[in-house]
Order: structure tokens, then C-alpha cells, then sequence
């Protein structure tokens, strides 16, 4: 039995994923625990998970309601990556901005509840991927910012879905898609957006690259045929047999609980 707040899952991907779910300053082995029974009991505490504040409510994944007025993380543009006021001058934190936006980011098409468009910062793969419960990923573009990503991100949707039907992500794995198949099909349609943002940005600000088709493959037994959700407002105990982990939900016999959504809430774990 231990106690703390959690954090996202801890994924590593190897020939399959590997999930460590954060308690505190622990670190639970979920995988070694597929069929068996797990307990989370929600304290009623929450900590900001910048600040450490006790909050009664969380923002932003795990935030104070200060912090989300304060921090850029919490800003809309880390939601809307087109929204980036960088350049204006006006950015909450711009030496955070400067390490994980200002940075090389990757287009990449995926399929989870589908095929659908994502953007993720260059050192976020694999992870990025995982957590959205991805069977398949390929990068096709390398941009040079996040407000570069947002805008080739925005000329891909006209095309292709950009958010993932998490209920039918949990229901099990896709058929298959040939992913170099659809980005052959789907870039020559955005060459006139692109060009025009090398223009605007530099011939380097977005580049194609080559890379093969990751295969992820998920610690699951049995996918639920309807989905549960599990909420810790509505019902501080959340056990049952843990039957499998895809991106960041545990799937139980008894529902599934988003544990993202639960950043900063503190627990009890029994196992």
C-alpha cells in the first residue's frame, strides 16, 4: 500500500509497452499486475503539480487556478499551437517556450481510433504516440517550431480527423493501415500550404523525412465491449482486475479511468 499524487503513466517502448504509474515518488509496475486486482483510493487531496499548493479543484491537468494564469504550459496556445504569441512578445514564460516550443517538432499520421493527423515535439516520440493509444505511427514532416506544427497541423484536418474517439481507441486495435500509403495521397494536397509557409518561414522550417512505420503494441487481455468511465469526483474508489493499459487509461473489469486526468490527485494504491 502506497500513498501519493499521481502523475501521467511512465511508458518505454520496446517489443511492447512497458507502463510504470507514478504514486507519490514511487513507481507502481502495472504491467506485472495485468489480472490482478488493483485499488486507487482518492484521499480527497489535491497538490498543484507546479507549485504543490492544496487545491480544491484541478486545472490544466493538474494545476492550481494561479499557476494555469501563470504558467505557459497552461496557456491555450500549448492546445491550439496556431495561437502562439511568441513572436508578439507576450508569452507567460519565454525561456520555457525556448526549450519546448521554439524547437523541432514532428507531423506524424497515426492510427488510433483511426487515421488521424497529430504534431509532437521531436524528443515526445514514441511517447507522444503511446499516450493517444496509437497502433501505428509515422513521422512525414519535421517543422521548426510548435506555431509551424499548428499551421501545417490545420492544413492536414481539412483532409484527415486530428482527435482521437478515445471510446473506440479502448473497444480494441484497428485493422491495419498503410500509413506511407495515405501520407503519398495526402502531402501533394498540402504542397501549396507548405510551400507558402517556407516562403513566409525559411526553406528549412518545413521539411518531409523518411521514416519507417512504428508498431505499437499494447499490455491488454480484454478490451471492453462498452466503456465504463471511472471518475474519481463522482467515486473516490476505483478497483477491480486490472485487464489491460492502452495510452493513458487502465482498463478494468469495472471500467476505465483516464489517470492523465487525474494528475496531482492523491492516492492510496493497493495491490
Amino acid at each position: 500500500m502506497i500513498t501519493g499524487t499521481l502523475s501521467k503513466m511512465k511508458s518505454t517502448l520496446n517489443d511492447g509497452v512497458l507502463y510504470t504509474l507514478p504514486v507519490g515518488e514511487n513507481g507502481i509496475d502495472l504491467n506485472a499486475l495485468i489480472g490482478k486486482p488493483l485499488k486507487l483510493t482518492y484521499t480527497g487531496n489535491i497538490y498543484c503539480d507546479a507549485c504543490g499548493t492544496k487545491t480544491n479543484k484541478s486545472f490544466s491537468q493538474g494545476h492550481c487556478f494561479p499557476c494555469t494564469k501563470r504558467l505557459a504550459r497552461c496557456d491555450m496556445c500549448i492546445l491550439k499551437p496556431e495561437t502562439c504569441h511568441f513572436a508578439e512578445g507576450t508569452c507567460r514564460e519565454p525561456e520555457w517556450a525556448e526549450q519546448f516550443c521554439m524547437t523541432d517538432h514532428v507531423v506524424y499520421l497515426s492510427n488510433t481510433s483511426g487515421l488521424k493527423v497529430g504534431i509532437t515535439r521531436a524528443n515526445q516520440i514514441p511517447t507522444r504516440w503511446v499516450d493517444q493509444g496509437a497502433t501505428q505511427a509515422l513521422p512525414i514532416l519535421k517543422v521548426k517550431s510548435r506555431f509551424l506544427s499548428g499551421l501545417v497541423e490545420i492544413a492536414i484536418a481539412e483532409f484527415l480527423a486530428d482527435k482521437t474517439n478515445w471510446r473506440a481507441m479502448l473497444k480494441g486495435d484497428n485493422v491495419e493501415i498503410d500509413l506511407k500509403e495515405e501520407a503519398r495521397k495526402l502531402l501533394p494536397q498540402i504542397d501549396a500550404r507548405v510551400y507558402s509557409l517556407r516562403l513566409q518561414y525559411g526553406f528549412d522550417a518545413v521539411e518531409p523525412v523518411q521514416h519507417d512505420i512504428v508498431n505499437i503494441r499494447y499490455p491488454v487481455t480484454e478490451y471492453p465491449t462498452k466503456i465504463a468511465s471511472l471518475n474519481f469526483d463522482k467515486d473516490p474508489v476505483v478497483t477491480g482486475v486490472l485487464q489491460g493499459i492502452k495510452g493513458q487509461y487502465l482498463i478494468f473489469d469495472t471500467g476505465v479511468i483516464n489517470i492523465r486526468k487525474f494528475t496531482s490527485y492523491e492516492v492510496t494504491a493497493e495491490y
